[in-house]
C-alpha cells in the first residue's frame, strides 16, 4: 500500500536497511589513485596435484612417491583423524578426473592483488531528498545519513585505506571476477565470510550472452549483422567465443571456483546455474574443487513449456557446500502452498462441522461451493494409521463405534491404544472403512503446504524478465532463503542484470556483485536505484536485519493462514494431545504496509593498480617495465585480430597493417586507416596500463611523439582514463596538427587469452563527451526574489568524433541510457544526487508511490535531459556523468559561481 498523504508537504523518510553490526574496510576513492602506493605481490593458487591428468604409477612420476608417503602416514598415524586424512588424500589420487587442454600444464596460476577504488556513492534516499529540498546540506550529514560513509580527506584515505573500518555498504564492482575476489581475500580478509555465492556463468562455449539493454530490445542474434542496424545502437555485453572452446571455458570456471571456495564461510553454500549443454563437466569441476562429498543436490529449474521431447525446458542449479556437515544444520526447509484440493484426488470428501460426509464427485460445482460456504471442509479419509512391525501394546484390537477394528497381522497402530486412538475418535479423525479396517481423517487445511523438493517446476510464468540473460529472481530467492539469514553476506561473481543484488537487497542480506562488462553494471545500477521493496519488521531494530525479521500467525476472513507462522496439525499431535508444530514460512515476515522502503546506500567500485606509472620498481628493477611491454604486445595482437573500431550509430572503421613502431619512447603501435577519398594514412596508438586509468603524462608524451613523427591521428586506448587526460584528448584538436581520439577497451580483455578476438568482437569503442550546459534559474523559472541562487544542468547532445574524418558526430541525448548529476563534486568520488533515465519508465514505481509528494514535472525531469534546480555547494562545481549505449562512463566537470 502506498503511504498516506501527510498533512504537511514533507516527504516521508523512505526507510532502508542498514547493517549496523557489519563493518567494511575503508577503500580509497578514485581521486586518491595517483597517491595510493600500497602494493601486494600477485597471489599464486595451486590446485590439488593428486587430481592432475596423466597420473602414472611409475618412477618418473611424483605421484608414486606421494602415494607411498601417504601409505606410510597411515601406518604411522598416532590418531584416527590423521589416518583418515591421509586415506582421504590417497583415495583422491585414484579418482577419475576431467582432463582438458592446458590442465596438466597449469597446476597453479597467479592472480594480481589489486585494491578496489570507489567511483560512485549512490543512495535513492539522497536523490529523493535532493528533489524535495532543492537545497544543499552539510556534507557530513549527507555522507553519514544518506551515503553510508563520511567524507574523508585525501591524506586519511591514502594512509588508512584497508586499515580503518567503515560502515557496511553494498557494492557493485567492475573488473574480472578472479581479480575482484582475490582483492577481497588479500586486501579485505573476507576469506571464510561469504555465506552464499550464486554464479550464473555463460552456459556454453559460444559465450553468447548478447543483449541490448538500453533500447529495450530483449533479443539480439548471435553475430547477426541485421541486429546491428535494426536499432539506433546495438551492442554486445560480452564477446563471442572462447579461444579454445570448451578447454578455455573449463579453465575460466575452475580458477573462479577455487577462489569462491576460499571466500565461502564454513557453513556457506554455492549455487551454479547451468544448462544441460555443460552441466556434466561443470559438476565434475565442482567435485574437484569442493569435493564430491560436499555436493548437496542438483536442482532442476523449469524455465519454459515443453515443445518437443528433444527441446530442453530446464536449467540446473548445482548446489555445493564448503563443508556439508557444517552447512546442513543451517539449511532451512521451504514450503509452498499446495494446489487446490479439487485437483488432488486424495482429498475427495467433504465433511460438515457435525461430521457428516459427502463424496465430492457426487456433487455439482455449485453444491460444492454452497457446502464450503456452510463450513464443510475438504478431507482425505482412510489416511493410513497402521504401520508394519508387531507391538504388544499397539497391535491389539480397538473398539470404534461398537465394532472391533484390527490393525492386521504383524502390524501395529501408529498411535497408543486406546488413549491415542480415543483422542482421534473424539476429534472426528477416525473413519470406518468397512469390515475390520480403520483409517484416519486428514483435512486439507491441517497443512495446505508441501515441502519444496529439488524439482522447481512452479516458477515458470512467475516473472517477465526484462533482459535476455536475466536470471529468474524467484530461483535466486529460494536459494537465498534456504541458506542465509538476514545480514549474511552474498556474492555474485557474474552480475548480469543484478538479480542476486536485487534479491539480497529485498531480503536484508549484504551483497557484493561484480562483472567484467560495464553494460551489466549499468543495468544493475538503474534497477537498484529505482526499486521499491516491502518493509519487513525487524525483531531488533537497533541491530538492523542481523537481528532477524518478525513472524506472526495471522488468518484472513476465510480462516486461511496468511502469516509467517503456520500451525502444522497432524494426527500424531492430536493423538498425543500435543500442540501442533509451528512451521515458519521464511518468505512471509511481517510487513509494515505504511512504510516505503528503497535500496540502501551502495557503491560502484573497480580494480585499479596502485599508482606507479611505467617507471622501474627500485626493489625489482625491470619487472614493471617488462610487464607493461608484455601487456602492450598482447594488446597489439588483440588489435590485429579485432581491428574494427565501433562508432556511435552502428558505424565502424577498420585499421590495417597494425604493428609496433620501429623506434619509440611513448607510442605502443602504428597502423593505417582509410580516410575520406580512400587515402590511407598512418595513425599512432598508445595503450594505457593493464590495471588503472591512462594518465595525463602518458597522453601528452605520446601526443608529442606522434606530432614529431608526422602521424595523422593518435588513438589513446585504455580501460579507463584520468579526467585531466580526457580533457587533454579533447583539447588536443586545437593544440597542434595531431588530433586525439579516446577508445574504451572492454574489461574482459583482462581475462587474458581465454576469449577469442575476432573481427566481429566488439573490443574497442569510440568514447565521446556530452555537451553540457549549466545555467541559473531566474524568477521566470520559479525562483522567488531573495531566494538563494539555484542552477540547472541540461544535456544538449553527446559528441563523438569519427576517427577517419575527425568530424563531430552528434547523438540525441534523449536516447542515452542514463545520466547522473553530482551537484557538489569534490573532485574524487561521484555522489549521485540526481539520476536520470531518459525515455524510460524506470522511475514509474516510485512515481506511483510518491505521487502525493512530487508534481509530475519532477518525474518528467528524471526521464529527460534537464535536471531539477539545485543550489551551489561548498566545492562550487558540478559533475555530470553520462552512460553511453556501451556502458562507458563519460564525465564533464563544470565550475559554478555563487550569485
Amino acid at each position: 500500500m502506498p503511504p498516506k498523504k501527510p498533512t504537511s508537504p514533507q516527504l516521508p523518510d523512505p526507510k532502508v536497511y542498514r547493517h549496523k553490526e557489519a563493518s567494511l574496510a575503508l577503500r580509497p576513492e578514485i581521486g586518491a589513485q595517483a597517491h595510493f602506493k600500497k602494493r601486494k605481490e600477485p597471489t599464486k593458487y595451486r590446485f590439488d596435484d593428486s587430481l592432475a591428468p596423466e597420473l602414472q604409477w611409475d618412477a618418473l612420476n611424483p605421484a608414486r612417491e606421494q602415494g607411498e608417503a601417504l601409505l606410510a602416514a597411515i601406518e604411522q598415524a598416532s590418531t584416527l583423524e590423521e589416518a583418515r586424512e591421509a586415506a582421504r588424500k590417497l583415495k583422491a589420487m585414484s579418482r577419475p578426473f576431467l582432463d582438458w587442454s592446458g590442465k596438466a600444464e597449469r597446476l597453479s596460476f597467479e592472480v594480481p592483488a589489486l585494491p578496489l577504488f570507489v567511483h560512485e556513492r549512490l543512495s535513492t534516499r539522497a536523490i529523493l531528498d535532493t528533489l524535495q529540498k532543492h537545497k544543499r546540506d552539510k556534507q557530513t550529514t549527507l555522507f553519514s545519513d544518506l551515503f553510508g560513509a563520511e567524507e574523508r580527506p585525501l591524506s586519511e584515505q591514502v594512509l588508512r585505506a584497508y586499515e580503518y573500518r567503515d560502515e557496511w555498504v553494498n557494492r557493485l564492482v567492475l573488473g574480472d571476477s578472479l581479480v575482484v575476489m582475490n582483492s577481497l581475500l588479500r586486501f579485505e580478509n573476507l576469506g571464510g565470510q561469504v555465506q552464499m555465492i550464486y554464479m550464473d556463468p555463460p552456459y556454453g562455449v559460444k559465450f553468447g550472452s548478447n543483449f541490448q539493454p538500453f533500447v529495450r530490445s530483449r533479443e539480439v542474434g548471435h553475430n547477426d549483422d541485421d541486429f546491428m542496424t535494426r536499432e539506433p545502437e546495438t551492442v554486445q555485453a560480452y564477446r563471442d567465443t572462447w579461444e579454445l572452446g570448451l578447454h578455455s571455458y573449463l579453465t575460466y570456471l575452475r580458477d573462479r571456483f577455487l577462489l569462491c571456495h576460499e571466500l565461502l564461510a564454513p557453513t556457506g553454500s554455492m549455487f551454479v546455474q547451468i544448462s544441460d549443454e555443460n552441466v556434466h563437466v561443470v559438476r565434475k569441476l565442482l567435485d574437484e574443487v569442493f569435493g564430491a562429498e560436499n555436493a548437496i543436490v542438483t536442482i532442476v529449474l523449469k524455465k519454459k513449456g515443453a515443445t518437443t521431447v528433444t527441446d530442453p525446458v530446464n536449467d540446473f542449479i548445482l548446489w555445493y557446500s564448503k563443508d556439508k556437515a557444517l552447512a546442513k544444520p543451517r539449511i532451512k526447509q521451504l514450503a509452498v502452498r499446495r494446489r487446490d484440493p479439487e485437483d488432488d484426488p486424495k482429498f475427495n470428501t467433504l465433511i460438515s462441522p457435525a461430521g457428516e460426509q459427502a463424496r465430492a464427485h457426487k456433487l455439482d460445482s455449485m453444491e460444492v461451493s454452497k457446502r464450503l460456504d456452510q463450513g464443510w471442509r475438504w478431507a482425505r479419509v482412510n489416511y493410513p494409521i497402521v504401520s508394519q512391525h508387531y507391538s504388544a501394546t499397539r497391535s491389539q484390537d480397538y473398539e470404534f463405534n461398537g465394532k472391533l477394528k484390527s490393525c492386521g497381522r504383524n502390524n501395529q497402530w501408529r498411535f497408543e491404544v486406546p488413549d491415542g486412538l480415543d483422542r482421534l475418535a473424539a476429534a472426528g479423525r477416525l473413519h470406518d472403512g468397512g469390515g475390520a479396517s480403520l483409517g484416519g481423517v486428514v483435512f486439507w487445511d491441517d497443512w495446505p503446504y508441501v515441502a519444496i523438493s529439488n524439482v522447481w517446476n512452479d516458477l515458470k510464468g512467475e516473472e517477465n524478465p526484462e533482459y535476455v540473460v536475466q536470471t529468474a529472481w524467484k530461483a535466486v530467492e529460494r536459494c537465498m532463503l534456504m541458506t542465509t539469514e538476514p545480514g549474511d553476506l552474498v556474492l555474485d561473481p557474474t552480475c548480469g542484470s543484478g538479480t542476486t543484488a536485487f534479491v539480497a537487497e529485498k531480503w536484508g542480506r549484504r551483497w557484493i556483485t561484480t562483472d567484467t562488462s560495464r553494460v551489466p553494471l549499468a543495468i544493475a545500477r538503474e534497477r537498484l536505484l529505482t526499486a521499491t521493496y516491502d518493509y519487513f519488521a525487524l525483531q531488533e531494530p537497533h541491530r538492523g536485519p542481523a537481528g532477524g525479521f518478525q513472524y506472526a500467525r495471522r488468518q484472513n476472513a476465510k480462516g486461511d493462514e496468511v502469516g509467517g507462522l503456520v500451525p502444522r496439525i497432524t494426527l500424531k499431535s492430536i493423538a498425543n494431545d500435543e500442540p501442533p508444530e509451528t512451521f515458519v514460512l521464511h518468505d512471509r515476515p511481517e510487513k509494515d504496509n505504511g512504510v516505503l522502503r528503497v535500496t540502501g546506500p551502495f557503491t560502484v567500485e573497480s580494480t585499479i593498480a596502485p599508482s606507479e606509472g611505467l617507471d622501474e620498481d627500485p626493489e625489482t628493477p625491470g619487472i614493471q617495465a617488462d610487464r607493461h611491454r608484455a601487456f602492450v604486445e598482447r594488446m597489439v595482437e588483440v588489435l590485429q585480430r579485432a581491428p574494427v573500431l565501433r562508432l556511435t550509430g552502428n558505424e565502424s572503421i577498420t585499421l590495417s597493417q597494425i604493428r609496433p613502431p620501429a623506434r619509440t619512447l611513448a607510442l605502443s603501435a602504428e597502423a593505417l586507416v582509410d580516410l575520406d577519398g580512400g587515402e590511407a594514412k598512418p595513425v599512432a596508438i598508445v595503450f594505457g596500463p593493464e590495471d588503472g586509468p591512462i594518465s595525463e603524462r602518458l597522453v601528452r608524451e605520446a601526443w608529442k611523439e606522434a606530432d614529431l613523427k608526422g602521424y595523422s591521428r593518435l588513438f589513446v586506448i585504455g580501460f579507463g582514463i584520468d579526467p585531466k587526460a580526457r580533457q587533454f584528448v579533447e583539447e588536443a584538436q586545437n593544440l597542434g596538427s595531431v588530433p586525439c581520439v579516446y577508445l574504451q577497451a572492454t574489461m574482459d580483455l583482462t581475462m587474458g587469452d581465454l576469449l577469442k578476438n575476432m573481427r566481429s568482437s566488439q573490443v574497442f569503442s569510440i568514447c565521446g563527451l556530452p555537451d553540457v550546459e549549466v545555467h541559473p534559474v531566474d524568477e521566470r523559472s520559479g525562483r522567488k526574489k531573495g531566494d538563494p541562487a539555484r542552477w540547472q544542468v541540461e544535456i544538449k547532445k553527446l559528441n563523438t568524433f569519427d576517427p577517419a574524418t575527425m568530424e563531430a558526430v552528434h547523438y540525441d541525448p534523449k536516447n542515452i541510457p542514463a545520466w547522473f548529476l553530482d551537484t557538489d563534486y569534490n573532485g574524487m568520488v561521484f555522489r549521485v544526487r540526481q539520476a536520470f533515465f531518459p525515455g524510460t519508465g524506470s522511475w514509474d514505481k516510485l512515481k506511483k508511490e510518491l505521487r502525493a509528494y512530487f508534481e509530475d514535472s519532477v518525474w518528467d525531469h528524471l526521464a529527460g535531459t534537464v535536471s531539477e534546480p539545485f543550489e551551489v555547494g561548498d566545492h562550487r562545481q558540478v559533475a555530470v556523468k553520462v552512460i553511453d549505449p556501451r556502458g562507458n562512463e563519460l564525465i564533464v566537470v563544470k565550475k559554478l559561481e555563487s550569485r
